[in-house]
């Protein structure tokens, strides 16, 4: 009989204590990305505050990583696109600035690159690509892990809706 009481004690606990951290706005838990230190490939730290009046995508992604070049082209072009829209798009990586840096210089991507100063696995990102789209605000309003065709019809219309 103990031992059914401690059981079930123990799991009243393990659920309440769940239920506080569902019940606490996702947009704060995940804010908490957006205040990762971020450095510029010239080693200056960037004050994401700069952002804070406009829309941002934060795209975390890896030089070695297929699927995240596969899309960057789309997400140039929905930079362009989107201009008018307050739209800013920062890809990060966790790699050294020299090896962005000769990524981009390689591949010839005139995209907004930074190096973030912590890894993803302590941002909780464990998908590449995984994108997280902020308002004005700094809120989240939507995480897309994978593959995006960022210019699309339907994705264009999509931001320009957030």
């Amino acid at each position: 009989m103990r031992k059914i009481t401690v059981f079930i004690l123990c799991s009243f606990l393990l659920f309440a204590c769940n239920s506080n951290v569902t019940n606490n706005k996702i947009s704060d838990l995940e804010s908490l990305k957006l205040k990762s230190s971020f450095v510029d490939l010239e080693e200056n730290n960037l004050d994401l505050s700069e952002f804070n009046n406009g829309k941002v995508v934060i795209s975390y992604w890896a030089t070695w990583c297929a699927p995240c070049i596969k899309e960057m082209p789309s997400i140039k072009r929905a930079e362009e696109i989107l201009e008018d829209y307050g739209y800013s798009f920062l890809l990060v990586s966790d790699e050294t600035i020299s090896k962005i840096s000769n990524f981009k210089n390689e591949m010839n991507f005139d995209l907004n690159f930074l190096k973030s100063s912590k890894s993803f696995e302590t941002l909780g990102v464990y998908a590449m690509p995984t994108s997280y789209i902020f308002n004005e605000n700094g809120e989240i309003v939507e995480t897309i892990v994978g593959v995006v065709e960022w210019d699309s019809e339907e994705m264009i219309n999509k931001l320009k809706k957030l």
